[in-house]
């Protein structure tokens, strides 16, 4: 009881103190105030990725920056947090409206969302397929080695392949801009059309480097097809129909779409 009691009066003693209120004075309870980051800055804080930065705005939750960024001519967000450490490539929805809210305006960058593909337009020269090669079923999967939710897909593809044996499963690999390694992780997984690499990659272990120059235009030729028809992130699904869905789905889930089909 003595112990708790003089606690307390030991903090009142303290935020009650010249010190205390000169801080709070000072740093105030404005974090923005504080933190800044300037577009010369930002473009050298992501020259890793590719990207360039175009603006740099407070984002709409606290302690990041909301980064408007351009690659290949196409815009989107980045929020960077105010430690300048982590990044993250997305969207913040209003639990409110369940809708995206952004500091800039969302109008000027987000594509619009494709909801068909026509399949036969997908170029699947360019994939791996997993599964069975002559299944009826023809699923394809838009994907990126180092993205974290298409390593979770992985593992419920590989599920798939086994409780689903009438499934063609192509793995279409489009890395994205934010991870600078998965490029030529996908060109050396296209090279060898190897399923231990493929497994390694989306495991996060260490692959070869690519050998092949032609593999280097074969990746560009995915991203340019996701990126014409509106594909702008990963995990991303194609149905045996042309249907779009986007993000990861479990085995047992996907095998009845596929069977929906």
């Amino acid at each position: 009881m003595f112990n708790k009691l003089f606690i307390a009066l030991a903090v009142i003693v303290m935020i009650s103190s010249p010190t205390f209120v000169l801080a709070a004075e000072v740093h105030g309870t404005d974090c923005a105030a504080c933190h800044k980051l300037n577009e010369k800055d930002a473009n050298e804080l992501l020259k890793k990725i590719g990207v360039t930065v175009k603006s740099v705005k407070q984002a709409p939750v606290k302690g990041f920056f909301e980064l408007l960024v351009e690659k290949d001519g196409k815009k989107g967000l980045i929020f960077v947090d105010y430690a300048k450490k982590d990044i993250i490539q997305g969207a913040i929805f209003s639990l409110e409206t369940l809708q995206p809210v952004a500091s800039h305006p969302l109008d000027q960058f987000q594509p619009k969302q494709v909801t068909s593909i026509d399949p036969k337009t997908i170029p699947v020269d360019n994939s791996v397929v997993i599964g069975n090669p002559k299944g009826s079923k023809k699923l394809y999967v838009f994907t990126d080695p180092d993205c974290p939710y298409c390593r979770k897909m992985h593992v419920e593809l590989l599920k798939l392949e086994k409780i689903d044996p009438n499934v063609a499963i192509y793995i279409m690999l489009y890395p994205l801009a934010m991870h600078p390694q998965s490029f030529d992780k996908a060109r050396v997984i296209l090279e060898t059309q190897s399923h231990d690499l493929l497994d390694k990659a989306f495991e996060g272990k260490e692959v070869p480097k690519p050998t092949k120059e032609d593999s280097k235009a074969r990746i560009e030729a995915n991203i340019k097809f996701a990126n014409a028809n509106g594909i702008s992130g990963t995990p991303t699904l194609v149905m045996p129909d042309g249907k779009v869905v986007v993000g990861m789905r479990d085995a047992e889930t996907l095998k009845k779409m596929l069977e929906s089909k």
